[in-house]
């Protein structure tokens, strides 16, 4: 049984990942961590890491950047994998999280459905096709209460796209004071926040006289917290340090 501790419990994302293992006989939850502490269902919450001296097998985060450096700390020190599934991270923490990767292995993903980084790789594959001559523009919409704008997974998608464009394309985030017309390269990038949408990725590729969409709907949190239980799980076969990706998850369960 994988003993996991859960930085972000008393959240959306915590609760369901507490839901989901609380179903499973191959998980479990050791400690919560969250900012509002106390006992949740079968484990205790902690303010803070290091409150937390059990037995653990590997550290799942989904609560806010904020809680990154301590996080960093308490596994470095007791060499815990982390799974990383928080978005909003400034260049500073990514450089944080580069130099914990050294010590301990660091599964980082903005985006921990399947399906999502299905569709990162065919729009690689849409932009190696299409080339500089379609204008690439990506539209999220999420619910209400998310506080970055745009996704994690929006930029993870512009920035899978821009891997394989030459010259790498900038960003546009608004046009709102641009008064020029658009140029070949760049990617737009919109977001929507409204009611309870769980998440909405659509990269439009333009044309001459026709259009692709590549779209993907999550329909419920549930996706995601599976897909991080699963990179725990993954996770709990790696010894070595470093910085791992939803890539190498599936590139794993492919070789089995």
């Amino acid at each position: 049984m994988q003993k996991i501790i859960l930085s972000g419990s008393s959240g959306f994302m915590g609760q369901t990942v507490a839901g989901l293992c609380a179903a499973s006989d191959q998980q479990t939850i050791a400690a919560g961590i969250d900012i509002c502490p106390g006992k949740n269902d079968g484990f205790v919450t902690y303010a803070d890491p290091t409150q937390f001296d059990g037995e653990a097998d590997v550290v799942i985060d989904f609560s806010h950047p904020s809680s990154l450096t301590s996080l960093l700390f308490y596994c470095t020190q007791r060499k815990l994998p982390l799974v990383l599934c928080t978005t909003g991270y400034s260049d500073q923490q990514l450089e944080e999280i580069r130099r914990a990767s050294a010590q301990i292995p660091i599964f980082r993903s903005a985006n921990m459905s399947l399906g999502i980084n299905v569709l990162l790789e065919l729009c690689r594959q849409a932009a190696l096709l299409l080339g500089r001559d379609w204008d690439i523009e990506i539209v999220e919409a999420h619910h209400r209460r998310k506080l970055d704008a745009p996704s994690g997974t929006a930029l993870m998608l512009a920035d899978g796209i821009a891997e394989v464009l030459e010259p790498k394309p900038q960003y546009t985030y608004e046009r709102e004071s641009i008064r020029r017309p658009r140029e070949r390269d760049e990617i737009g990038i919109s977001s929507i926040r409204g009611g309870t949408i769980t998440g909405e990725h659509t990269v439009l590729f333009a044309g001459e006289n026709e259009t692709l969409e590549l779209h993907h709907s999550a329909q419920s949190r549930a996706v995601f917290a599976a897909g991080a239980l699963r990179a725990a799980a993954y996770m709990g076969s790696v010894t070595e340090p470093g910085l791992y990706t939803m890539q190498d998850l599936v590139a794993a369960v492919l070789a089995k």
